[in-house]
């Protein structure tokens, strides 16, 4: 990992590998003031048509974000389909190809306005990868080793740690080269991810530090809503498209039947009666989440406050209601997308844009870490 900057009080000092062999150049460059601008950025894996827990959890915060800035000129929303990570697991070439035109699709029927944010594909804009290579010649193997999913995976594999790859060690780097790149300054994250920020963060501070200061900017977290949608099949695990069990989840999709089908066929429990009880009662506590987030601003309360509502009801009643919610939400974005994903020239009219906004946004931090390190 990079070291900290010195205002951060822990006293550490520059590892000899990452010190500078000669003292920085005084340059101009290497003081530019950072822009004002306010800088979003968020990016998820073109894994096709995403679960109602995708939409939840992050997609619909897009377009929120989306929607308060609309007047405000100063803040720049950029939105990447990051299919540079989806390749750290080997992909079926003709499959991802198709499920980066779905999630694409997906993105401009949730009501994502290409002219009003940035919309691209990872793969497309060439500073993510070299800037990521820079960042992890400078990168710690140690800190990365102590990464959370990193020590997920490796406790997980089963078939030993060759079989795990190098692209997935070094995802953390990617994923702050993503950030950095585009000198975010705040980033929409759930709390699984606010480590994978902090590094991001961490390596901005290292750079500067190293180098001068005001190159890359370390960002800020807006912390997303806590909407986690569990699996209707498993309530003690979250909602995944990776689950072999269909029913387990909701697709953006879905007909109204498979929806309310999926939803019947729900795991609850015999206790009569609705009550929210994450512990003892996990598949209840979820489908009252998922109507309640459904629900949105008619909602009201809380979720505790809406299972008290249908408290001496029955079950059926709770999975009908959520159908109900869930319906209302998606039909919308379900009939947008059939109309999208048939208009090839769209779809490719707003990658190509997008690539060009999206490259057009490195170009000034490419231009002063290229300078920096010497490359320029």
């Amino acid at each position: 990992m990079l070291p900290r900057a010195r205002q951060l009080g822990r006293g550490s000092s520059i590892p000899q590998c990452l010190k500078a062999p000669h003292k920085a150049p005084n340059r101009r460059f290497l003081s530019t003031k950072i822009s004002p601008q306010k800088v979003i950025f968020s990016g998820i894996q073109p894994t096709g048509v995403p679960h109602l827990g995708n939409y939840l959890g992050a997609l619909q915060q897009w377009v929120k974000l989306q929607n308060h800035a609309a007047s405000d000129e100063s803040t720049k929303l950029i939105y990447s389909l990051v299919d540079l990570h989806a390749i750290t697991i080997r992909q079926d070439p003709s499959q991802l190809l198709q499920c980066k035109k779905e999630s694409l699709a997906i993105l401009l029927a949730i009501g994502l306005d290409p002219a009003r944010s940035i919309i691209f594909h990872q793969s497309d804009v060439s500073a993510h990868a070299e800037l990521m290579w820079i960042l992890s010649c400078q990168a710690s193997t140690g800190y990365l080793g102590r990464m959370t999913q990193w020590k997920d995976k490796t406790s997980a594999e089963k078939g030993g740690s060759e079989r795990l790859k190098l692209g997935l060690f070094s995802y953390p780097v990617l994923q702050a080269a993503d950030v950095l790149v585009h000198q975010t300054t705040h980033v929409p994250v759930g709390h699984d991810q606010a480590q994978h920020l902090e590094f991001a963060r961490e390596v901005a501070i290292g750079f500067n530090h190293v180098y001068g200061a005001g190159i890359l900017t370390p960002p800020e977290t807006i912390i997303s809503p806590a909407r986690r949608v569990m699996s209707l099949s498993k309530p003690a695990s979250k909602m995944s498209k990776s689950d072999q069990n269909p029913k387990s989840r909701i697709l953006l999709t879905d007909s109204e039947e498979a929806i309310r089908a999926k939803i019947k066929s729900a795991v609850t429990d015999s206790v009569e009666g609705i009550s929210y009880d994450p512990e003892n009662r996990p598949g209840v506590t979820n489908l009252i989440d998922i109507m309640f987030h459904s629900l949105g601003d008619k909602a009201g309360g809380s979720p505790q406050d809406l299972a008290k509502d249908m408290e001496g009801m029955h079950l059926k009643v709770l999975k009908e209601r959520t159908a109900d919610a869930v319906e209302n939400l998606v039909a919308p974005v379900r009939e947008r997308y059939a109309e999208v994903i048939k208009n090839e020239r769209l779809l490719e009219d707003v990658a190509h844009s997008g690539a060009e906004k999206a490259r057009a946004s490195t170009l000034q931090t490419m231009e002063k870490v290229r300078r920096a390190i010497g490359f320029a």
